[in-house]
């Protein structure tokens, strides 16, 4: 009997899914609802004896079925905006420890994910079932959510007659997802990405987590907005926790304590609070990541944009500003949520870059290697360049102030917190690496 192998995996899980939902059900149950022969369902409940994932207790008719947890995949994810650029990379990273599920607006069969649920199913109550539905009609229990979803930067305007709709995606559907969380007992992990942008527009020094949010746009302003709303609720959830305890020494009021969340307008709780709090209810884990850039193969953003110029052959005229930027490889943004995942990491907001910054110049050098072309950097004086631009604004051309500064400026993003946090001294794929590796991709 052969079987396509992502076929077999979807299969497999949904037995397991099935068994783990009713210990009692029989192969012949098991055939009807997976649309198998008996002959199939051995085949699949074999596979997962064979993983030391599954026994069988008792007799074929008077016996039960018994999942050896972790055994089979260390944990249930579900991941929002799963077919995104990040999540498809996400599902090829966990897929082979994890069973992942996808929440999104598009629902493909996709190896790796068994299935992808849309918002409205979120709204179901968990664990309902419609007569004579399948399991997948609702979203089942999960230990983690990496919550994805959202609408992308427009580098091409200001965002501001879309701040609306940016409101709407990017916190509204953060607040459905977080309050999903919270009410779900079994889920402990939740992954929140925001942006550096969320932090801070432009960065004199090296941004840490410790600033004082100041974002520019609707962009940035829509995920600091959902961030505050996930620290605002989880610090009501503990509260409510925390009360429902008795402390040993004076049987205070655990509300009472210093240990509380800072949340309003101006600052953000303090990672200290958060592990403090984490560390007493033993319960649910945040973690909020900002990335600069992100970049690998698959990636149709502004690296993809340059790269297109510099194929062209069209000469850089910035040369004499030497910036530099933090990039963020796919590749350790997968390693950082695999970490928080799986290891004791304190929650808390967590930069997210490669090791070194770049240079505009090194970025244009390092396509120019790509593509096997020389680097055209012309230097020209930055106060010529300014006056251009100053023209710009009052001609309104592509080259305008504002846009020289985007091109000109340095930000560069600390990412010590993720490493202490995750126990390393460096990240595993280096900045110029993983820029190769997304480079070769783009000439596919």
């Amino acid at each position: 009997m052969e079987y396509e192998e992502g076929t077999t995996e979807k299969t497999t899980e949904k037995i397991l899914n099935l068994i783990s939902e009713n210990p009692n059900v029989t192969t012949d149950e098991l055939a009807r609802l997976c649309n198998l022969t008996p002959d199939g369902v051995y085949y699949h409940t074999k596979r997962l004896r064979d993983k030391g994932a599954l026994i069988r207790e008792g007799g074929r008719k008077e016996g039960h079925w018994k999942e050896i947890k972790n055994n089979y995949h260390t944990m249930k994810i579900l991941i929002t905006g799963v077919h995104g650029f990040v999540g498809s990379n996400l599902v090829e990273a966990l897929k082979k420890e994890h069973t992942i599920y996808g929440l999104d607006i598009v629902n493909p069969s996709r190896e790796g994910v068994v299935h992808t649920f849309s918002w409205e199913e979120l709204d179901k109550v968990q664990g309902s079932r419609v007569q004579g539905s399948s399991p997948e009609t609702r979203i089942p229990e999960v230990d983690a959510i990496i919550h994805l979803a959202g609408k992308a930067h427009d580098v091409k305007s200001d965002g501001r007659g879309q701040k609306e709709e940016y409101m709407k995606i990017n916190c509204g559907l953060t607040q459905r997802i977080f309050d999903w969380f919270l009410a779900q007992p079994k889920c402990k992990k939740f992954v929140f990405f925001s942006t550096a942008k969320a932090a801070a527009d432009k960065v004199d020094g090296i941004l840490t987590e410790d600033v004082v949010p100041t974002p520019v746009g609707p962009y940035g302003e829509s995920k600091i907005a959902a961030e505050r709303y996930i620290l605002d609720q989880f610090k009501v959830y503990s509260s409510k926790l925390k009360d429902s305890l008795k402390v040993e020494s004076g049987e205070e009021s655990l509300n009472d304590s210093k240990d509380t969340l800072d949340t309003d307008n101006s600052t953000l709780a303090t990672d200290a609070q958060l592990y403090t709090l984490n560390s007493q209810l033993q319960t649910k884990s945040v973690y909020i990541f900002r990335p600069c850039m992100i970049h690998g193969p698959g990636n149709k953003g502004n690296l993809n944009l340059l790269y297109n110029v510099v194929k062209k052959g069209i000469p850089w005229p910035l040369g004499a500003f030497e910036n530099r930027r933090t990039f963020t490889s796919v590749e350790n943004i997968c390693f950082a949520v695999n970490g928080v995942l799986t290891k004791d990491v304190p929650s808390g907001i967590y930069n997210m870059g490669d090791d070194e910054a770049l240079s505009t110049n090194e970025l244009i050098e390092e396509i120019c290697k790509s593509i096997g072309k020389k680097a055209h950097i012309w230097s020209i004086p930055k106060g010529l360049m300014t006056s251009v631009a100053k023209v710009g604004d009052i001609l309104h051309l592509p080259l305008n102030s504002e846009r020289l500064r985007k091109l000109t400026e340095n930000y560069i993003s600390s990412n010590a917190k993720i490493k202490k946090a995750l126990g390393i001294d460096k990240m595993p794929v280096d900045a110029r690496e993983g820029l190769k590796v997304t480079l070769e991709s783009f000439k596919g």
